[in-house]
């Protein structure tokens, strides 16, 4: 919360102003607090040799840019919708039908092709077309049309989306003990909020940024479309992070023996 309050708060005041170093840095002695607890505790809340595993550490990894991406392209679209095109709330939430609809669908086969090619096949796939549906979105004019600028995008990013939220989710539970699976359930999703809060803190952050050094509409449209492209590259980043997902290794002898197949589907879904 602190970093991310941070990262909002240096669009008004600036990233030199002390408050906002000192909630950034805040925010770093916590996370260092709580591994040293976490390190030398006997019961720790998250047991940090679940990050030995590289499918596990590579797959939170890639999730906090998934969680970005999900987020904040989300949130800079609703703005383009409203304050470029001028929709209506309702009128915005029935076009966001469209990539419910893909997502809806997509995951369906996203959990086929992941048992069938494995995890990290599909997720980097699903970074990709992420990144290609960020271009898209991109490019919106201020005149732009919903079916012509918007929503080829939507197809585009919501196959992408429903490509990176299954896998990754699988390979955040492979390799990994049945008696760790409950913290590995916790911390994809924790990585998953925490890249979706610091993420858009982040991309919001730079819309108003580059928006604040012109005036009208178009200078509106020229942050979301940097902020946008931002959102490109932590999708390639993504990419990358997935590309080292690779396969799990199993588990030794004298742990407790992998959780099958449908357990880590049941825990994706």
């Amino acid at each position: 919360m602190l970093l991310a309050y941070g990262i909002a708060r240096a669009a008004n005041h600036g990233w030199g102003n002390a408050t906002t170093i000192g909630l950034i840095a805040g925010s770093a002695l916590l996370v260092a607090a709580f591994v040293a607890v976490e390190n030398r505790s006997p019961a720790p809340l998250l047991p940090l040799r679940i990050f030995r595993s590289r499918a596990v550490s590579a797959a939170n990894a890639t999730m906090l840019t998934v969680g970005t991406v999900g987020f904040a392209q989300f949130f800079l679209l609703t703005l383009y919708l409203q304050q470029v095109l001028h929709y209506s709330a309702i009128k915005t939430g029935v076009a966001f039908l469209g990539i419910t609809v893909v997502i809806a669908v997509a995951s369906n086969f996203a959990q086929l092709l992941t048992t069938r090619y494995g995890a990290q096949r599909v997720l980097i796939a699903g970074m990709l077309l992420s990144a290609a549906a960020g271009l898209v979105y991109a490019r919106t004019p201020v005149d732009g049309h919903y079916f012509w600028n918007v929503f080829p995008g939507f197809l585009v990013g919501g196959i992408g989306l429903a490509f990176s939220f299954v896998p990754v989710t699988i390979a955040g539970m492979s390799g990994v003990a049945p008696a760790d699976a409950g913290v590995a359930s916790g911390l994809i999703n924790t990585s998953r909020q925490v890249g979706g809060s610091v993420g858009l803190a982040a991309v919001t952050t730079i819309a108003t940024t580059v928006a604040a050094h012109g005036t009208g509409i178009d200078a509106l449209n020229h942050g979301f479309h940097v902020a946008l492209y931002t959102l490109v590259g932590i999708s390639v980043l993504g990419a990358a992070f997935a590309a080292a997902v690779g396969r799990p290794r199993p588990v030794s002898t004298a742990e407790p023996e992998l959780a099958d197949s449908a357990y880590v589907l049941k825990e994706a879904a």
